[in-house]
């Protein structure tokens, strides 16, 4: 079978959430989006990739095509490690963080899809194989919700409900938002969910990076009461020195990294020994085989990789994929996520393209997600939910 690329097309997905709107400390999420990148080979094979999930779309879609693609054309797609370096030796000039990340992120998830189905094999096989077949999930939730900011009274009402389906769905562990209200309202909060999700539990909470140090700091004595397990993005993703003074401060570990790129932004914050968790997301940080580098400096450092996962099915797939993939760490005869083992975050809000684009979605059940064993990713696509939420195809394709 040829295994030179043919073809490469982008599409803009795009669903609007309705009266479903929620909120991080940064914004509102009035819809839900993701850019694809499809790659078919002269046999007509088709891998896919996801990019394009922080900022707009339509600028990861340019890098594609007006960078990168010209140099893909023609290639054989199994050499996935020589093309990402030439990719990012292409960009390293001016380009090392951002949309062009982005792009690369997704061209080499689509080759790793392409890799699989080339040999008839899941994605774990072909990165050395999977330490479990089976992953831990947490549910990532608890934002803050409406079209408008909510006030506390009916943040504190909907957040027991959403808590109690967490329990009730089998999760071990959940993530909060905190940091669009003050730290005491957002104390109260806390409380509530630790009180509703009982003390077996773990909590997980995010600011993304809305505090200052010294605010961050009036938060770690009532975290530590609540048994917080991890305090994600306490301060913006500048201040590593921040980070440094909070992980050395705290009970509880300090995680972040959903906003670095590479394993040249990452090993930074690892010789400054900045965090106790690094976050990298698979679309964004420069794919599955970087994002694998990533987590191997990363344990060299002491430093534990619970990846980053955001965006649609195929994002998750590719989480799914990756996680199988990471040894315990640090080993024991018995692994116990998320102390000495990953744990896959399971984004628990509202996403029709999490939920609607794969024709067998991927849902944790009893709080876990069995990894598929059908070749690449081991997904196929709902095609007409993939019609229905295409927005845009990039017209500037490039094919043989």
């Amino acid at each position: 079978m040829s295994m030179k690329i043919q073809k490469i097309e982008t599409y803009l997905l795009k669903c609007e959430l309705d009266d479903l709107t929620f909120w991080s400390s940064q914004c509102s999420f009035s819809h839900r989006k993701s850019l694809v990148v499809k790659i078919t080979t002269d046999s007509g094979l088709v891998g896919l990739g996801e990019g394009g999930q922080y900022g707009p779309g339509e600028q990861v879609s340019t890098v594609v095509h007006k960078v990168f693609a010209p140099m893909l054309m023609g290639v054989s797609f199994d050499q996935i490690d020589v093309l990402w370096d030439k990719m990012y030796c292409k960009i390293r000039d001016y380009a090392r963080k951002g949309p062009a990340i982005e792009a690369m992120s997704a061209i080499d998830i689509a080759l790793w899809d392409l890799l699989g189905k080339q040999l008839s094999k899941p994605v774990y096989s072909l990165l050395g194989g999977a330490f479990r077949k089976e992953l831990t999930c947490y549910a990532t939730g608890l934002y803050y919700r409406g079209k408008e900011i909510p006030s506390l009274d009916e943040e504190l009402i909907s957040l027991k409900s959403e808590a109690e389906n967490y329990v009730n769905d089998g999760f071990s562990a959940v993530k909060m938002k905190i940091g669009l209200m003050t730290p005491r309202e957002d104390i109260l909060r806390m409380q509530r969910v630790r009180e509703i999700i009982g003390p077996d539990r773990q909590l997980f909470v995010d600011a993304n990076h809305a505090y200052n140090v010294h605010t961050a700091k009036m938060l770690i004595k009532p975290m530590a009461e609540l048994d917080v397990y991890w305090f994600e993005e306490p301060v913006v993703p500048e201040d590593r020195s921040g980070y440094r003074e909070l992980k050395e401060s705290s009970p509880f570990a300090i995680a972040g990294g959903e906003c670095e790129y590479t394993r040249y932004g990452f090993v930074n914050w690892f010789k400054d020994k900045a965090m106790d968790i690094c976050q990298p997301d698979l679309c964004c940080a420069g794919g599955i085989g970087e994002v694998k580098r990533i987590a191997t400096i990363a344990n060299a450092h002491g430093v534990t990789c619970i990846p980053h996962v955001w965006g649609s099915g195929i994002a998750l797939a590719a989480g799914v994929q990756l996680l199988a993939t990471l040894p315990p760490f640090p080993y024991t005869a018995r692994e116990c996520a998320p102390f000495n083992a990953p744990i896959l975050e399971y984004d628990s809000n509202p996403n029709p393209l999490r939920t609607d684009l794969l024709s067998t979605p991927l849902a944790p059940k009893d709080g876990k997600i069995k990894v598929p064993e059908a070749p690449g990713l081991g997904i196929s696509i709902n095609e007409e939910a993939f019609e229905n939420y295409t927005v845009s195809q990039d017209l500037s394709e490039l094919s043989l």
